[in-house]
């Protein structure tokens, strides 16, 4: 039977340009256990599992398997199975020839794809193309591929999206039963209900943040909850609570009892005789819990203690510096016995340090007005462009000068008349024609 291996993200962050899609994410996933990753839309739950199973490089900080990164991992296969994507497979290709690929790919036996076809109930579509399958039967490819390899840690992102109501039962149960025997299950979901009725330990993260860590029962403070008891005789059963000295609220609903679980309160009612028509836990629920801790309206401590190991490890780390300072003190009071000059000689320096900044900070300016002179040549730029208005200018009659208009000073030549004859001939004949054509229409 394969050994879950402890999932740890520590100090997990990831940019894309100026958006922290993960912002030091400290978290860890133990085996054992099915542990729900929640997040509102945007969270980065995506991001981080994509960053622990090597599709995604870090910006900053680890996520590892086991103390290794994944692609460090000997067989990945065999130590991790992954679902992100629900439709990661060719649609042409049949079941069973898509986990035959991945089986040859890792070196397992043929017998192990009918093996794993028969624990998520594909058996009888192995041969059908995966093209052809429904959302829920995709969903169950998918995790046919991540348990081909039988490995100790499966990672699951929205496993029970598109599952009818009977295949969401069969999934709780299957992953259950995965995590007793010992394997390490990290499911991402939505569904807050299916999640409280599926996993033990929660992971929450909002903005990239972790927000809670720790059981269901942890999340909520025991102080919010109170215990709802009602009887067909509801005054002995008040009598009752008073000769206990238990403090109750009288609703419509029945007896509000604060500071005593269901088991205490239905202990204080046998005592007595009295049959209780009504006996359960009120407080807040599940998404009441996520979404105030997703705005930020509510905090938990397991957050705040995350961080604040963070920071004791900083200032651990950072503890042997401050000697230093120390060092430096403890050689004032060697030369206080001597005289003072030498106590003199220490303001000595500080001026001298004092004054070597000033000219630095003098010279800083002077490049300025040189800054200031670059501009100086822009307006001759300016003044460029206007010369090249002029030309449009010319269009203007009362602009034009006499350079404008070289050919009014122009000799003409005999040669010149003659061109002139030439085609003024062709002008003339043009008119006779078109005054034939003139009479001719008339």
């Amino acid at each position: 039977m394969p050994d879950g291996q402890v999932l740890e993200f520590s100090r997990l962050t990831k940019r894309f340009g100026t958006i922290a899609a993960v912002s030091r994410l400290t978290a860890r996933v133990e085996p054992g256990q099915v542990t729900g990753f929640l997040g509102p839309n945007g969270a980065g739950k995506t991001t981080s599992l994509r960053i622990l199973l090597g599709l995604v490089r870090a910006s900053e900080g680890t996520a590892t398997i086991g103390g290794s990164a994944y692609r460090s991992l000997a067989n990945p296969l065999q130590t991790v199975g992954a679902v992100l994507e629900a439709s990661s497979f060719h649609p042409g290709r049949s079941g069973a020839n898509h986990l035959l690929v991945y089986a040859r790919a890792a070196g397992l036996p043929k017998k192990r794809v009918d093996e794993v076809l028969g624990l998520v109930g594909l058996s009888d579509a192995a041969g059908r193309s995966a093209g052809g399958y429904s959302l829920g039967m995709r969903q169950r490819l998918g995790l046919a591929t991540a348990l081909l390899g039988d490995p100790g840690v499966l990672v699951l992102d929205e496993p029970t999206n598109g599952l009818d109501p009977e295949g969401i039962k069969w999934i709780r149960g299957f992953l259950r039963q995965l995590a007793r025997e010992g394997r390490t299950v990290l499911v991402s979901s939505h569904l807050l209900a299916e999640v409280q009725q599926t996993v033990d330990a929660l992971v929450m993260i909002s903005r990239g943040r972790l927000v809670f860590q720790g059981r269901l029962d942890e999340l909520t403070d025991p102080a919010e909850y109170t215990t709802v008891v009602d009887a067909p005789d509801r005054a002995a059963l008040t009598d009752a609570l008073r000769s206990a000295n238990v403090s109750f609220d009288v609703l419509r609903s029945g007896l509000t009892v604060s500071g005593l679980d269901g088991s205490q309160v239905g202990q204080v009612a046998a005592n007595a005789g009295i049959a209780l028509s009504s006996l359960h836990r009120r407080g807040p629920a599940l998404e009441e819990v996520f979404l105030e801790l997703a705005n930020g309206t509510r905090t938990h401590p397991s957050a705040d203690g995350t961080v604040a190991t963070g920071e004791a490890e900083e200032r651990s780390a950072g503890t042997e510096p401050p000697p230093a300072p120390e060092g430096e003190v403890a050689p004032e009071p060697e030369p206080e016995p001597e005289p003072e000059a030498e106590a003199e000689a220490d303001p000595e320096p500080e001026p001298e340090r004092e004054s070597a900044p000033e000219p630095e900070r003098e010279s800083a300016p002077e490049p300025e007005p040189e800054r200031e002179s670059a501009p100086d040549p822009e307006p001759e730029r300016e003044s460029a462009p206007e010369p090249e208005l002029e030309p449009e200018s010319d269009l203007d009659p009362p602009e034009p000068s006499d350079d404008d208009r070289p050919w009014e000073d122009y000799v003409r030549t005999d040669a010149d008349e003659e061109a002139d004859a030439f085609f003024s001939s062709f002008d003339d004949a043009g008119r006779l024609s078109r005054n034939d054509e003139g009479e001719a229409t008339r």
